[in-house]
């Protein structure tokens, strides 16, 4: 029940898109960005590929939300839980991280910096039992770019909570990972029939840094 291994597959490209149902535009005074469950624990299942991918374009996003002022939110799943934290996850994948600080922390390459905001996650969706919600809404934030592991479980269930809060999810389809190419093509397919935008790590960097210079 444990995280399975994960052999190598190639990061989708460009051509890779499925067709999108909306073409919404990100805007660095709308938009937060979501790095979602990029702990040690997770991570360690790739043998490889689309592993560098990942961690290189995230960071690439960080650095343009850094740039254009765009708030970063991590989510990150506590270790050793009880039976009564866990609930019917366990069921499903075991008990989950365990009591070591290198399992539950965030890899080093995407450290979380001082002004970003760290939730502790229990569930699939980033949005149960954490404060995602009070940070987008009342701030005048109703966009959420959608980063990080796994895409057919944690980041399509949290871009699903999204759309039904009408926040815009954004989900970067370089910028998710999965257990193979057939579940991140379904993840990719799923959001972009029905709940988010589907786009690319430079797409979106190029879009947010044309908004924030007044050049979109």
């Amino acid at each position: 029940m444990a995280i399975p291994a994960i052999a190598p597959y190639p990061m989708p490209a460009e051509h890779d898109l499925p067709e999108p149902r909306v073409r919404w535009t990100p805007d660095p005074r709308r938009a937060v960005l979501l790095v979602h469950d990029m702990q040690n624990y997770f991570l360690d299942a790739y043998a490889g590929d689309p592993l560098p991918a990942l961690l290189k374009n995230i960071a690439r996003l960080r650095a343009v939300a850094a740039a254009t002022g765009v708030p970063v939110v991590y989510s990150a799943q506590p270790g050793a839980q009880t039976r009564e934290q866990r609930g019917l996850l366990r069921d499903f994948w075991g008990d989950g991280i365990g009591p070591t600080a290198r399992e539950r922390g965030i890899v080093d390459e995407l450290a979380p910096g001082e002004d970003d905001t760290v939730l502790t996650k229990w569930r699939y969706s980033a949005f149960v039992r954490t404060d995602l919600a009070d940070l987008l809404l009342p701030a005048g934030r109703d966009q959420l770019i959608v980063t990080g592991v796994y895409a057919h479980i944690g980041c399509q269930t949290t871009a699903v909570e999204a759309f039904s809060r009408d926040v815009q999810p954004f989900f970067v389809a370089d910028a998710v990972a999965d257990f193979s190419a057939g579940h991140h093509r379904a993840a990719l397919t799923y959001a972009a029939q029905r709940c988010a935008t589907t786009t690319t790590t430079a797409r979106l960097a190029d879009a947010l840094s044309g908004v924030a210079a007044g050049t979109a």
